[in-house]
């Protein structure tokens, strides 16, 4: 480890200073009087006292005699103080040199150095950065084991799904959709417009190692939507479920009135089942990779561009960026749990200042764990992130309601979430 003390440890030019600890990490002793030893100083390893004795007697430049006559007094940490001719003597014996002395202007000039970068440190430091309160740092720990415990990133537990079937003749197509008119047809129209660009693609490896994998046909009249409709009602039900129980293991969830806890879950399962989604997100292959499947998502365009701007895509790119921690993660998911503005929610103040702490304990997580100033707009983004995750929240609803509304595929859980109303 390599350290600068003072402006007064000096060395041999190139050569760096070290701190007095042998390789085993026992500390060093002086070479001059064998006192515990800060460094090398002029040239010897020796100890602050026998540092600051040398320069003073070569700046000083006058003619010492051994009091005692003897010319070899024996230098120790008890006797340095008792003869200085023969403790200098001993100082040059042992290697010190006067020519490495720095003169009072550049000890000066290297001590402001010193200062100036100590006020930088200090200025770069955010406030409150120093370290995370011990409420802060229980709060995380109960977030990151909420999260442990309801949400597995090897999707282990996902197994009774529906897989997608190929739609090949008209009679595999919904009755509904065949001849669409009126009403339905504009319906259907919208929703080709709002689905139709992207098309997903589902690989399944088996536990043998066999692999099965489903593509979209190429064209189907945009119908090909309904293949994959069961699946993925079935995945975003696992994932709910999974929110859920993630929302009822934190303490502050719990305490908060039924109503409240309904509406919040409401409003955020989406939220947080994109949040969720995004730490296995690949980005450089954009696929979801979700245990044993995996979900890439297509162009059929060719055109990446356009790709991107299907908004929960360009939302996963965007997050994913930002490289974040399993912390950070879990700290975006209840700040968006404990958003007040949700409907419903009557105990607004409460959530308002639950929210609020979640957020200052993300900002802290961030300068305190985060190199400053490279992160310093990290906070900034993710929170931009959360509230463009709001917007796409909105977007998703009215695009389910508007398939539901033609060809209803919801489970149970989700009709219950989104407030659909059978009719």
């Amino acid at each position: 480890m390599l350290t600068l003390r003072t402006a007064e440890n000096q060395t041999v030019p190139g050569k760096p200073t070290v701190n007095a600890e042998k390789g085993n990490g026992s500390p060093q002793i002086c070479r001059v009087c064998g006192d515990k030893a800060t460094g090398y100083h002029f040239n010897v390893m020796s100890c602050e006292g026998c540092k600051g004795f040398f320069r003073r007697a070569m700046k000083c430049n006058i003619r010492l005699r051994c009091p005692f006559r003897k010319g070899n007094c024996e230098i120790t940490q008890k006797t340095r103080r008792q003869c200085q001719a023969c403790r200098l003597r001993k100082c040059l014996e042992s290697g010190m040199k006067k020519e490495m002395i720095m003169s009072d202007a550049a000890v000066e000039q290297r001590r402001a150095l010193i200062r100036r970068k100590r006020r930088e440190r200090i200025r770069m430091q955010p406030p409150g950065a120093r370290s995370l309160t011990e409420e802060q740092r229980t709060m995380i720990r109960e977030l990151m084991d909420a999260q442990m415990k309801t949400f597995d990133t090897t999707f282990s537990h996902f197994k009774d799904f529906r897989l997608p079937e190929v739609l090949s003749s008209i009679r595999e197509i919904p009755q509904s959709m065949q001849t669409p008119l009126g009403e339905e047809a504009t319906q259907w129209s919208q929703i080709r417009k709002d689905l139709c660009s992207v098309k997903v693609s589902l690989q399944l490896r088996g536990e043998d190692g066999s692999v099965w994998n489903y593509r979209p046909p190429a064209d189907n009249g945009g119908k090909e939507i309904f293949s994959m409709l069961p699946h993925m009602a079935d995945m975003t039900t696992y994932m709910f479920k999974g929110i859920i129980n993630f929302a009822k293991v934190i303490s502050h969830f719990r305490d908060l009135p039924i109503e409240d806890q309904i509406s919040l879950l409401k409003g955020a399962t989406f939220e947080l089942c994109q949040l969720r989604f995004n730490m296995v997100f690949n980005a450089e292959t954009g696929t979801l990779e979700c245990g044993r499947l995996s979900y890439c998502l297509e162009d059929p365009e060719g055109d990446f561009q356009q790709l991107l701007l299907e908004p929960v895509l360009k939302f996963h790119y965007m997050l994913k960026k930002l490289q974040l921690h399993k912390e950070e993660y879990v700290l975006m998911q209840a700040i968006s749990l404990f958003s007040p503005d949700r409907p419903g929610v009557v105990q607004r103040s409460v959530v308002d200042q639950l929210q609020e702490r979640f957020a200052i304990a993300l900002k802290a997580y961030i300068e305190y764990n985060r190199p400053q100033p490279a992160h310093r707009f990290l906070f900034l983004k993710v929170m931009a992130t959360l509230t463009e995750l709001r917007s796409i929240s909105a977007q998703h609803t009215q695009r389910l309601l508007r398939i539901q509304d033609i060809h209803p595929f919801a489970t149970p859980l989700m009709c219950e979430l989104f407030s659909i109303s059978d009719h």
